[in-house]
């Protein structure tokens, strides 16, 4: 198999992509994350990570030989309000009490570059995540676990933070990060077959 460029220093996707068995290389995309105002809370994951292939792509030295780049990007949406990475501690708590007992959605995009073809793929996955009603308790306790940090909406689905999810309606890869069924199907489409005959 061919390796793969990720365009993100997520370790979670990182832990996909192993679990999946895809040859990667990680090198970082040099932009801010900042979103349009014409863009839609909905539409700011794939933007986001359009722009995050576009940087690799500018960065790869020329006659270096790349095939396929990978960038993704997960938001949080609560009553249309986005809910990206807490600045701090203060923050995170403030999204985990607004998150409190409601449902939000976590949307996440996948974005494919096949560098050859010149063809670009983008997939978007929304995940309805309900929390339980948390006590200033539980929200310090997260808080303190230092969880949130660098964590879309404050927490990680994969970790403590599951203790609080009830209900959960669509991608669970996708709300950690990285939503496999929409990376493998679109790698299949374009010939990456990661199956091992």
């Amino acid at each position: 198999m061919e390796p793969i460029i990720l365009a993100s220093s997520s370790p979670r996707r990182q832990e996909l992509l192993k679990m999946l068995g895809i040859p990667f290389k990680v090198m970082l995309p040099e932009m801010e994350e900042i979103i349009p105002q014409e863009i839609m809370p909905e539409e700011a994951p794939a933007y986001l990570a359009d722009q995050k292939v576009k940087a690799v792509l500018a960065a790869i030295p020329e006659g270096q030989s790349v095939t396929w780049i990978l960038g993704a990007d997960t938001l949080i949406i609560l009553d249309g309000e986005l809910m990206g990475k807490p600045e701090d501690s203060v923050q995170a708590a403030d999204f985990l009490r607004k998150l409190s007992g409601k449902t939000h959605k976590a949307i996440s995009s996948v974005v494919l570059y096949n560098h050859q073809t010149k063809k670009k793929e983008i997939r978007t996955k929304s995940t309805e995540v309900t929390f339980a009603h948390l006590s200033e308790k539980e929200i310090t306790w997260y808080i303190e676990t230092g969880e949130w940090h660098n964590a879309a909406g404050g927490y990680r689905l994969q970790g403590l933070a599951g203790c609080f999810v009830s209900h959960i309606n669509g991608s669970w890869t996708g709300v950690i990060g990285l939503p496999i069924y929409e990376l493998y199907d679109m790698l299949k489409t374009q010939g990456y077959s990661i199956i091992v005959e």
